[in-house]
């Protein structure tokens, strides 16, 4: 039985369209696109793996039409008719004998008693079902094409990342060259002076897109890696039902376009959590942290005060920075190589002689201290937030502050504290049902909540 016959007329339509998507290349922000696979040799994943995986979907969700199985299982239509064919021909699956009269006339199938047997005998040894893994090789060549290393970020892109931060000029100087580079960052320095905010910046300045597998395969595991909390996708194009060229669906679907990802960690890091997580009882295993984050940026904030020791986090770290690779184990014991293409960028208020040896520093390729900002910065950073929260500035009362607080605490500025003191004064006026004002008697009273006075508390 042909093709046509089995799918109606509305077939020979999409396999031209799927026919013609393959032959094109489509880029997205100068990324390619991974090309959609032809037929089951291009594949490159077991046979009976695919043949399970399409039984344990239609038994799954319950679906009979291969347009639809297609679309769960995120292949082309006639990569989907082979396996469809594969599975009648073992007699797991059996043509229902009629045909849908809402969807092109299409035919249906249904799982024999033998394919939902087998489809429950794979489900007891993997719950994974829906879209088909992209192997571990296929997957590492498609790393390489969107490469954070092929990024160059110019002091554009970092000034519009952050312009709603005030920092020293010297300071992008350093960062540019570390971003581009795509090389590991340890940001040092005060608390509270935007170590967090210059990371996030650094991700927003990436601005492009890259494909994420929705799931790899090796060894025959199944390794989810799209996170919806992790991952942001972009929005799906849609066809114009009237155009007759199709614009979307240029590329594998196994793989979802999404904004380059971004991992932030702070003090609840832990070794295991680097690890993949094994789920007895779907028998499936979950991408650590830093494989969701690969060709993007993974952040790890607060360095110091995790339970682990900084030393043995970074030491976790060395083969990965050091060659671009990371190593994983599988629950046999079984260990196997995943590309390491991610931008790490560790944030600490400790000097990085005490938490570190200078093996480990030297594998940290860029070190930028953060200091907190002069005085001229703290009142431009002042002035911002005030106009931002709509709050009057007051000569008086910031020569006050300048003059009376700071030399308590040898004038030593920090940005974060005009954003907590402007907040705890529009905080003292909506309570005492005043307009937004500034004044020395208010700078006392939100200064007071910025530091504890040192006493000895009797018990």
């Amino acid at each position: 039985m042909g093709y046509c016959s089995k799918l109606g007329n509305s077939w020979l339509k999409n396999f031209l369209d799927e026919a013609r998507v393959t032959q094109m290349n489509m880029e997205t922000s100068n990324v390619m696109a991974p090309p959609a696979p032809r037929s089951l040799e291009g594949m490159k994943l077991p046979t009976v793996m695919m043949r399970d995986i399409v039984l344990k979907t239609m038994f799954r969700m319950n679906l009979d039409m291969v347009t639809e199985i297609a679309k769960a299982i995120c292949l082309p239509i006639p990569v989907t008719q082979e396996l469809i064919d594969l599975a009648r021909d073992q007699r797991l699956l059996e043509a229902t004998g009629t045909l849908h009269a809402n969807s092109g006339g299409e035919m249906g199938f249904q799982l024999t008693d033998a394919g939902k047997a087998r489809a429950l005998d794979a489900l007891s040894q993997s719950e994974y079902y829906g879209a088909m893994p992209v192997p571990l090789a296929v997957y590492s060549e498609q790393v390489k094409r969107q490469s954070i290393r092929n990024i160059q970020v110019s002091r554009d892109q970092l000034n519009g990342a952050m312009g709603h931060l005030i920092l020293p000029e010297e300071l992008l100087d350093h960062l540019g060259p570390a971003v581009s580079a795509g090389r590991s960052v340890l940001m040092y320095g005060p608390p509270g002076n935007g170590k967090s905010s210059i990371s996030n910046g650094i991700r927003d300045a990436l601005g492009d897109k890259i494909y994420v597998p929705r799931a790899i395969e090796y060894s025959g595991q199944v390794i989810t890696v799209y996170d919806p909390i992790v991952h942001t996708a972009a929005e799906e194009q849609v066809d114009d039902p009237n155009s007759l060229r199709r614009t979307s669906g240029r590329y594998d679907t196994r793989y979802v376009l999404c904004d380059r990802p971004t991992v932030i960690t702070g003090g609840e890091l832990s070794l295991s959590m680097l690890d993949l997580v094994y789920n007895p009882t779907a028998r499936t295993y979950q991408a650590p942290l830093q494989l969701k984050s690969t060709g993007g940026v993974f952040i790890v904030d607060d360095l110091g005060r995790q339970e682990e020791p900084p030393q043995a986090l970074v030491n976790r770290w060395i083969v990965p920075l050091e060659e671009n690779k990371d190593i994983l184990a599988l629950q046999s014991g079984e260990k196997f190589e995943v590309p390491f293409d991610t931008l790490v960028i560790f944030s600490t208020n400790f000097h990085p002689n005490e938490i570190f040896d200078k093996a480990a520093l030297r594998r940290i390729f860029f070190k930028i201290k953060i200091d907190g900002p002069d005085q001229e910065d703290y009142l431009k950073i002042f002035a911002m937030v005030a106009r931002k929260r709509k709050m009057p500035l007051d000569e008086d009362t910031l020569v006050y502050l300048i003059k009376h607080k700071y030399p308590t605490i040898d004038n030593i500025y920090a940005n974060y504290q005009p954003i907590f003191l402007v907040d705890q004064m529009i905080a003292i006026c909506e309570f005492e049902g005043i307009p937004y004002q500034m004044s020395p008697e208010l700078i006392d009273r939100a200064w007071a909540n910025m530091f504890v006075k040192e006493e000895k508390i009797v018990h």
